[in-house]
């Protein structure tokens, strides 16, 4: 089956909030097993998010059922001092381990690479935190908007304004959670090659850069960099709607533009005739082209006419109505999972399509945290009854 290319894989998951678990969601739609350790109680943080699905309850947003959907889950007090030996007993049965802390608490509690790769060393074990596994920064707790600010991006995101702003994006969140799903499965590759583990640092921070095209390209060049606005981007308003259309400054969607418009635009000036001069006269030029697009009747005009002429564009949608369009529907952007008292829920789908089918989620997610202990204990790792039995009245794991 298309949705089964890691068939067999079990992972061992440590992770919460998004990072982690984006990471892992998308292993559990391509069929991996993961085993999920969760704090016993309260489980991951975003348990208690919104929106909670279920009245009355602070357990079950619909963040975490999106990001867990297709896990297992097992609740360890990794604080507990019998809980290092449950949790190597684990490692020991899975090709991979990912955890998210801090740099330094997985050492503290006696799972970090070297504990785990002393009792397995094929193991492929990838932490993902902020600011990566050294450096100054390497202690300091990170969210998306943190490293938004300390990587530079919110900066950028000024676009000129004096103001540094909130992005409502966590993109140094998903960034490095595609980014650790990537590194994975090459090492992976591997290990299936060689025979050699992996110890895989992903920092947020550089993920982030990922998603910058041309500031840090110049600035390690000694250049200076071009904070904004961003030339060639165009966002602008007609009959209360609003269109967003772009070109290059050195490919061929400018071309594309000029075309379009009248043959006396004033756009056809000598000064916006190469890229730099584009750049060095963006303002009188985005003037020239919000005029233009004045001229159509609204939003939809305006987009037929750009898109006749080859000039990427799309109108300005709310949430919602991107969620609501037919291109969602045909491509099954979104999928359901089981729920105990919702009966299904809606959530995102991978976001690819494997030999053209497109990937639904793997299962539902853990209606409690730790519910899934008992069975996993019992079957992956043989504990009989007895033993895990008194392993929950000793505390260090919690089962519902």
């Amino acid at each position: 089956m298309s949705s089964a290319l890691l068939d067999g894989l079990t992972v061992l998951d440590f992770t919460r909030v998004l990072a982690g678990p984006y990471c892992t969601r998308l292993m559990a739609d391509l069929g991996a097993r993961i085993i999920k350790v969760e704090r016993p109680g309260d489980g991951d943080d975003t348990r208690g998010f919104y929106y909670q699905l279920e009245e009355g309850r602070t357990d079950q947003s619909s963040y975490f059922v999106r990001f867990n959907a297709g896990k297992e889950s097992v609740a360890i007090d990794l604080a507990h001092p019998e809980a290092r030996a449950i949790a190597l007993d684990l490692a020991c049965k899975a090709d991979v381990v990912i955890e998210n802390f801090v740099p330094g608490v997985m050492a503290r509690h006696g799972l970090d690479y070297a504990a785990v790769a002393a009792v397995k060393p094929d193991i492929v074990y990838c932490s993902i935190s902020g600011y990566g596994q050294t450096g100054p920064l390497r202690d300091r707790p990170a969210f998306a908007h943190l490293v938004n600010a300390a990587s530079g991006a919110m900066d950028l995101d000024r676009q000129g304004d004096p103001q540094a702003r909130v992005a409502y994006l966590q993109s140094a969140d998903a960034l490095a959670g595609v980014h650790a799903f990537g590194l994975v499965l090459a090492a992976v590759l591997r290990r299936e090659r060689t025979g050699a583990g992996a110890y895989l640092d992903v920092p947020m921070l550089q993920s982030l850069w990922g998603a910058e095209d041309l500031g840090i390209a110049a600035a390690l060049n000694n250049a200076p960099v071009i904070k904004g606005p961003r030339v060639g981007m165009v966002i602008h308003t007609i009959g209360g709607r609003q269109i967003a259309a772009q070109f290059i400054g050195s490919g061929p969607t400018w071309d594309r533009m000029l075309a379009a418009m009248a043959q006396d635009s004033p756009a056809r000036g000598e000064r916006f005739s190469t890229p730099a001069g584009r750049r060095a006269h963006w303002p009188e030029l985005h003037q020239h082209i919000c005029d233009w697009l004045d001229g159509f009747g609204s939003v939809d005009a305006a987009v037929t006419a750009l898109t006749a002429a080859r000039v990427p564009c799309a109108p300005v949608l709310t949430i919602e109505e991107a969620m609501a369009h037919p291109h969602m529907a045909e491509r099954e952007a979104f999928t359901t999972v089981t729920h105990p008292t919702r009966g299904q829920v809606r959530v995102t789908a991978a976001p690819f399509h494997v030999d053209a089918k497109p990937i639904p989620a793997r299962g539902p997610a853990p209606y409690r945290a730790g519910e899934d202990t008992r069975a996993v204990l019992a079957d992956v790792l043989g504990y009989p009854a007895e033993r895990i039995a008194a392993l929950l009245r000793s505390g260090v794991i919690a089962a519902p």
